[in-house]
């Protein structure tokens, strides 16, 4: 590896000497599919690729509720082989972020594209596929791609103007190879860490079911006879207005509920007259939060309070009276499908947009009888939660590592030679 230290500069910024800036009409050709008529949508035949397929990291993806197939006459040359390379031409997304982004075809099946696809077809011996995919995904390519966009609801870019943008070009097939290698290499890292946060997440889903279940001797209880219920009352008028970016006290609205726990770096803040204005919703270590409108039964723990904070008028903080019962064990019933039966009950017959406190008081469950085994349940669920929280944030520092290496790598800043 080396840091590179002469450039030059050029339409797409500062490269190395030995590099080029080329435009892509040089290189490629663009091959865009054709309008099919939706009445030959069907359940069989080739599967009619369009942008929903895209993923925003690139690659494509096919779920049941993104993929078309088509039944009608077409021509085969309008079919994608194994190992072409397609852009989105078209996005319908509001903030425009799948126009331009690449794929490869990795699918072995017949796959037809309608004409908001673009197949790439390479015109030039000394340019890697695979390194022009990553270019595709660079800063840099992305931002020109959506500078050429025309449209309003719906944005589409053209053939003449992809082939107006400029690219970095390394002067050897090995050097753009060596790139291509090492952010592949990147991306299978960040695929194993999604793998196995899928499989961690599915191991607790699977350790709470069987360890909420209701065992002999566990007792019932209704949540009103058991603990306080408070959230801001109405009357208290506080608006969006008195909503600020900094300050002393946090404001937990309900939209910072992330992953059964705060966010914190995304909570508002209030002023001190209103922090101090109803102690009863000021947030304290152990209390479980459930939002009560909007989207209602999200719910959250707090393990800990960075800084002073309190609720808004949408959400409720459960605290336990005379010690009823383990607050942590308590929060992890409520993401079981116990709170949602109950959640599903009230809603019978009805659009509920509000969860009301008469209504949340009539709410039972089972506990086992004493502390200490409910303690034990939550800190099996802990435990697991705390692992599931590690591998998110490396796979979030990986893939922000893989930004940065792009970054790097697609200007020469630093050379793998």
């Amino acid at each position: 590896m080396v840091i590179q230290q002469s450039y030059k500069i050029t339409e797409v910024g500062f490269i190395p000497k030995d590099w080029e800036a080329r435009p892509l009409k040089d290189l490629i050709r663009l091959k865009s599919g054709f309008a099919f008529s939706s009445q030959f949508y069907s359940n069989s035949g080739p599967i009619l690729l369009t942008p929903g397929n895209f993923k925003l990291e690139g690659g494509l993806y096919f779920e049941e509720r993104n993929t078309k197939r088509y039944c009608g006459p077409y021509n085969t040359s309008m079919e994608f082989h194994l190992g072409d390379l397609l852009i989105v031409m078209t996005d319908l997304t509001p903030d425009c972020n799948l126009l331009g982004k690449p794929a490869f075809v990795t699918l072995d099946e017949k796959i037809i594209h309608n004409q908001r696809i673009g197949l790439i077809e390479l015109q030039h011996n000394d340019l890697l596929k695979i390194y022009l995919y990553w270019v595709f995904l660079s800063r840099n390519y992305l931002k020109r791609i959506k500078e050429t966009a025309i449209g309003s609801t719906v944005r589409h870019t053209s053939n003449r103007s992809i082939y107006n943008i400029f690219i970095p070009f390394p002067p050897t097939l090995d050097e753009q190879s060596a790139i291509a290698t090492t952010l592949n290499d990147v991306d299978s890292l960040i695929a194993q860490i999604e793998k196995l946060f899928a499989k961690k997440k599915a191991i607790k889903q699977g350790a709470m079911q069987e360890l909420l279940k209701p065992k002999e001797g566990w007792e019932e209880k209704k949540l009103g006879e058991v603990a306080t219920l408070k959230a801001r009352i109405g009357w208290q008028g506080l608006t969006t207005a008195e909503y600020r970016k900094s300050g002393d006290y946090f404001l937990i609205t309900g939209t910072e509920f992330k992953n059964g726990f705060i966010d914190w770096e995304s909570c508002f803040y209030v002023d001190s007259e209103r922090y101090k204005q109803d102690k009863n919703i000021q947030v304290k270590k152990y209390d479980v939060l459930v939002t009560k409108d909007g989207t209602i039964g999200k719910v959250a723990f707090i393990k800990s309070v960075p800084k002073s904070a309190t609720l808004n008028s949408g959400v409720f903080v459960i605290r336990p009276t005379n010690a009823s019962f383990h607050p942590e064990f308590f929060y992890y019933l409520l993401l079981s499908e116990v709170f949602l039966i109950f959640l599903a009950q009230l809603s019978a017959g009805s659009t509920i947009i509000h969860l009301y406190q008469k209504d949340f008081f009539t709410f039972k469950f089972l506990t086992p009888k004493t502390i200490e085994e409910q303690t034990r349940i939550a800190k099996i669920l802990s435990d697991m939660d705390a692992e599931i929280a590690i591998l998110e944030k490396k796979l979030e520092k990986t893939k922000k590592l893989k930004l940065g290496m792009m970054q790097e790598l697609l200007t020469g800043r630093i050379r793998l030679i």
